[in-house]
């Protein structure tokens, strides 16, 4: 049985102990794409710097930014005008446009301005508000937003003659393309609807296992039993939560079809007919429906300091034929005591491929890599910027009633 799963870190780890070593230059703290008086010469940008590039002009919004757009360590990435429904999901490759794929590829178009049903079960292309003009050493990464994997909307970023998804190299000028698949249920989505983030950063950074268990040891990353060993191998293990709360919930199951969802509602749906309760059965484990989409939660609370940012990596294939976590970002301030944050978990997205697998209580299912920020962001994830999940157990996407 081979097994997929977030797990792994891309990049090269630095040596040990460099972690305090890469103090920012004279020229690069003048540099306005910087912001003042950078802390650290590599890592993820903080809002204030993301600030300053937009200022700049090295990120154009395409129109006003919108409020809370600029989160502590991102920016939420905005739908335009247009959604054009393609007959399948496509790179453009290192030669080729997005607008040449879409010409070649689209079945129509749809208008978003006053709204627009994107439906389960088809592919759609929407250009972005917002387009780069990045200095030669800022690249970037793109997840969903929390909420939009919550409902199994399956987005990814584009660049033009990009070979990857949801990767923005280094120096890229030019425009950003949303691809949208929505999984389970259909969407009303809007010119301005935020799907995913963008996170920008300088350079490359990771840790070594041994600078990982000393940030651990100074400020922890993860609570729960047996949580020093979750620490290691790239990342902190995340296992999940079979036993539940204290009426034996322990997840969510999708029911097919359902009703549709907009996607700008909050605390609007009545979660039973969208959701079945999945109740915890001692010892027997969870069977995992192929196909089928699924809440649930962590065992442990996990940490990010107001220095740090994170993400649950890609699934690896050595895990089990499952994926969990479709959106990965997580906030600086993300469980800090501090932020109003204590007990945070993680929530998973969990879908199994092809057959159907068991998941037992504690299993691990996911990996949490950390990475630096260049500077602290002068705000944290929390109730202060109208943060969702900050303390969350088993959380539902915002869209339905708690």
């Amino acid at each position: 049985m081979i097994i997929s799963i977030a797990c792994g870190w891309q990049g090269k780890p630095q040596e040990d102990g460099d972690a305090m070593a890469l103090q920012a230059t004279d020229s690069d703290a003048a540099n306005p794409a910087r912001g003042a008086a950078a802390r650290f010469e590599t890592g993820i940008l903080p809002c204030q710097t993301l600030e300053a590039l937009l200022k700049d002009g090295a990120i154009e919004p395409g129109q006003a930014l919108a409020a809370g757009q600029v989160q502590p360590a991102s920016l939420d990435l905005r739908l335009g005008d247009v959604a054009y429904r393609v007959r399948a999901s496509f790179l453009p490759g290192a030669e080729v446009t997005v607008d040449e794929k879409i010409d070649r590829f689209t079945m129509h178009a749809i208008d978003l301005a006053d709204g627009a049903v994107l439906e389960r079960g088809c592919v759609y292309i929407v250009p972005l508000l917002e387009s780069l003009a990045l200095p030669e050493r800022i690249s970037g990464i793109a997840n969903p937003k929390s909420s939009t994997g919550r409902l199994d909307v399956f987005t990814r970023l584009i660049t033009d003659h990009a070979t990857a998804f949801d990767k923005v190299p280094a120096g890229y000028r030019g425009p950003l393309f949303a691809e949208i698949a929505p999984r389970t249920f259909s969407i009303l989505v809007r010119r301005g609807t935020r799907l995913n983030q963008l996170r920008l950063r300088r350079g490359q950074h990771g840790y070594a296992d041994a600078e990982l268990r000393r940030l651990h040891a100074h400020t922890p990353l993860v609570h729960g039993p047996g949580a020093d060993a979750l620490v290691g191998d790239g990342g902190v293990a995340v296992t999940v939560d079979l036993e539940g709360n204290d009426d034996g919930v322990i997840g969510y199951k999708a029911r097919h079809h359902s009703a549709l969802v907009d996607v700008q509602r909050v605390a609007h749906y009545d979660p039973t007919e969208f959701w079945e309760p999945i109740r915890a059965r001692h010892g027997e484990g969870l069977i995992l429906n192929p196909d089928d989409f699924y809440i649930l939660a962590s065992r442990e609370a996990v940490t990010v300091p107001p220095d740090h940012a994170a993400e649950m990596v890609a699934y690896d294939t050595l895990m089990g034929e499952f994926r969990v976590h479709y959106a990965g970002f997580f906030d600086p301030g993300f469980g800090w005591a501090e932020a109003g944050g204590a007990g945070s978990r993680a929530v998973l997205e969990v879908r199994s491929h092809d057959v159907p697998f068991l998941l037992e209580h504690g299993q691990t299912v996911g990996r949490l890599v950390y990475e630096r920020l260049t500077d602290q962001p002068d705000r944290l994830y929390g109730q202060d910027i109208g943060s969702t999940y900050q303390r969350q157990g088993l959380a539902l996407a915002k869209q339905f009633r708690r």
